[in-house]
């Protein structure tokens, strides 16, 4: 039986303190993204290429449209994003910025806020990572920062008797069972200081991609920052160089670099749902 006043399991209500929060995030994002040349954007919510984001198709909340052609909800603002701007909208402009606040649906009913951005054309990670630490500098918190290079979890797939998912649920005893000095070193590569040292031992392959984690790092004026070589995201366009913002057991943010279409581009969200949590605890102490 289901009563009147409930609502499905995994959406959200926002009613007094909580509705006061979302909206203050969100205007305290928006007014630093506007102020850094962003441009915001809504995306519909049904859309044909929720496939080509999420790697597990059984987390998308399928209908159809009127020609009777599967569509979904949207689970994921990226791609959309990049195709509306790139293919629909490419000749009425030559603008490259874009936020979008929204939210973004899972099967089979869980709904999530979001503040994201994209900088389509662009190459440069820290061009975004430095907008997203500038809504956390304004929101008063100092989260961690994980950098990570999805192109080394690949290339050690090649090179070993390993797959994608031995990256997605960190099976660190699997690579240490493959007794490999300088893989060992990268497993427990953490901290700025001690990429050098690795780099020297690494493939040539290998340290390409390291060399890419180093210069990141030293663009960030944050200070708070860990290296993460092995983490791979579930997210299917993140090819390169990704980071996420974490506090305590909450991930407030990822993003990263992609390419659709030969197009690179980079960008970021913000999990608008755990910053309520967080800055309510936070004011109630």
């Amino acid at each position: 039986m289901i009563f009147e006043h409930e609502i499905p399991d995994g959406s959200k209500l926002y009613f007094g303190e909580s509705a006061k929060k979302k909206r203050q995030i969100e205007k305290i994002a928006s007014d630093i993204l506007y102020a850094e040349g962003f441009d915001e954007i809504v995306t519909p919510l049904f859309s044909y290429h929720q496939h080509l984001s999420i790697s597990d198709e059984r987390k998308l909340v399928r209908v159809n449209d009127k020609q009777n052609h599967k569509m979904t909800l949207r689970a994921d603002s990226t791609i959309d994003v990049v195709h509306i701007i790139d293919k629909r909208l490419g000749r009425n402009t030559s603008h490259k910025k874009w936020f979008y606040i929204q939210p973004v649906f899972r099967y089979p009913s869980t709904e999530r806020y979001q503040v994201g951005a994209e900088f389509l054309g662009e190459s440069s990670l820290s061009r975004v990572m430095s907008s997203a630490m500038n809504i956390f500098k304004a929101l008063e918190l100092q989260p961690l920062v994980q950098i990570s290079n999805m192109r080394i979890p690949m290339i050690l797939c090649e090179m070993f008797d390993l797959t994608l998912d031995d990256f997605r649920h960190i099976n660190i005893e699997k690579m240490l069972n493959l007794k490999v000095e300088w893989l060992s070193k990268l497993v427990y590569l953490q901290y700025f200081e001690e990429i050098d040292e690795v780099i020297e031992l690494v493939p040539e392959s290998i340290k390409v991609e390291l060399l890419k984690m180093k210069e990141l790092c030293g663009e960030l004026t944050c200070k708070n920052t860990v290296l993460s070589p092995l983490y791979y995201a579930s997210m299917l366009y993140y090819d390169e160089l990704y980071f996420r913002v974490i506090e305590k057991n909450e991930v407030f943010a990822n993003g990263g670099r992609y390419k659709n279409d030969e197009l690179t581009s980079v960008g970021f969200a913000i999990y608008t749902d755990n910053l309520i949590e967080t800055l309510s605890k936070e004011e109630k102490k």
